[in-house]
């Protein structure tokens, strides 16, 4: 067992890690997996989920808005890219489940944007590969050749 000192001590630095940047439960275990006791991480783990400092869901939620704010990638990038932060595969099908049709204009938006910045420089049918080979749904990147 520990002391309510060990717990707050390990607990403030486990609270510098996340409010510098929103992090998932599985960044804050990999970090701290070898610095804190296993027993008092997990309790500082559930400590921080009740208190909503970690909340998986709305870091899906967040991550995804600021991605679209700045790159144009596929769903399946964004997926990749969540997954390597440790978010729980059914969490984030979950969320592209309930927001299927955003999530498509988006996606559309950004296959447009790709076609119009590198039209000039691959020929048509290198730029669809490109954009499948990125993971564009393939109805997605034939929308976006043409236009629409």
């Amino acid at each position: 067992m520990y002391t309510l000192e060990e717990f707050d001590n390990e607990k403030t630095k486990v609270m510098k890690y996340i409010v510098y940047k929103r992090r998932t439960e599985r960044e804050i275990r990999t970090k701290f997996a070898n610095v804190i006791e296993e027993n008092i991480l997990n309790d500082i783990i559930e400590y921080l989920k009740e208190a909503k400092y970690i909340d998986d869901n709305e870091y899906i939620e967040k991550a995804i808005k600021n991605i679209m704010s700045i790159k144009n990638l596929s769903m399946k990038e964004i997926k990749y890219k969540l997954l390597t932060k440790g978010i729980k595969k059914e969490d984030i099908e979950e969320y592209f489940y309930k927001n299927k049709e955003f999530l498509e204009e988006y996606e559309l938006k950004a296959a447009s944007n790709i076609v119009i910045k590198k039209s000039k420089d691959y020929a048509e049918n290198e730029l669809k590969l490109y954009l499948l080979r990125k993971g564009y749904n393939p109805e997605i990147v034939r929308k976006a050749m043409q236009g629409e």
